[in-house]
C-alpha cells in the first residue's frame, strides 16, 4: 500500500507547469535584476550629464541677459 502510495506521487506530474513557469519568471526576473545593476550607473551618468549641460547652457543664457 505505501510503496503504491509513494509510486504514484512519484510519477504524478500536475503542477509540473506551474512550476516550469515560476522558475521561468524566477530567472527572468535575476537576468532583469542583473542587467539593471550593471547598466543602470552608465544609464544614470548619461541622464546627469545631459541635466549638467542644459543646466550649464541655461546658466549661460541668463548671464548674458542684461539687468
Amino acid at each position: 500500500m505505501r510503496l503504491r502510495s509513494f509510486h504514484r506521487f512519484l510519477s504524478d506530474e500536475s503542477g509540473a507547469t506551474a512550476i516550469e513557469y515560476a522558475l521561468l519568471g524566477t530567472l527572468i526576473a535575476v537576468a532583469l535584476a542583473a542587467t539593471f545593476a550593471v547598466v543602470g550607473d552608465s544609464v544614470n551618468a548619461m541622464f546627469s550629464g545631459g541635466t549638467d549641460r542644459a543646466g550649464g547652457i541655461i546658466a549661460e543664457q541668463t548671464a548674458k541677459i542684461p539687468r
